[in-house]
């Protein structure tokens, strides 16, 4: 059974820098996109950031972090990754990676029914 495992979150302070590492156990997973998601107490999971897997691997960002985050994989490891600079407290939630597509198109809008496979979150805190 293929799994997501998540990890590289913590507690930085404003500016500081994270990554986040998603990394896929039993078997290798065959999707389109794969999205990291944010997810703060009493809201749904949104979109920060999603990459095209196939081609040119094209890399979606939410407004939000556009220029500060930046999503990647390793396909030979079956890995992906979200490296987070300059933080600032709004980033604080839990982030969920998210893969084996079933959206029409890949973008940072995609919604959690968009995705079949989800990790199970690691917690990223940003002080002031």
């Amino acid at each position: 059974q293929v799994e997501l495992v998540e990890s590289g979150g913590g507690s930085v302070q404003a500016g500081g820098s994270l990554r986040l590492t998603c990394a896929a156990s039993g078997g290798p997973v065959g999707t389109t996109c794969m999205a990291w998601f944010r997810q703060t107490p009493g809201k749904e999971p949104e979109g920060v950031a999603s990459l095209y897997t196939l081609g040119s691997g094209a890399t979606y960002y939410a407004a939000s972090v556009e220029g500060r985050f930046t999503i990647s994989q390793d396909r030979a490891k079956n890995t992906f990754y979200l490296q987070m600079n300059s933080l600032k407290p709004e980033d604080t939630g839990m982030y969920y990676c998210a893969s084996v597509f079933t959206g029409l198109r890949c973008a940072v809008a995609n919604t959690r029914g968009d995705y079949l496979l989800w990790g199970q979150g690691t917690q990223v805190t940003v002080s002031s």
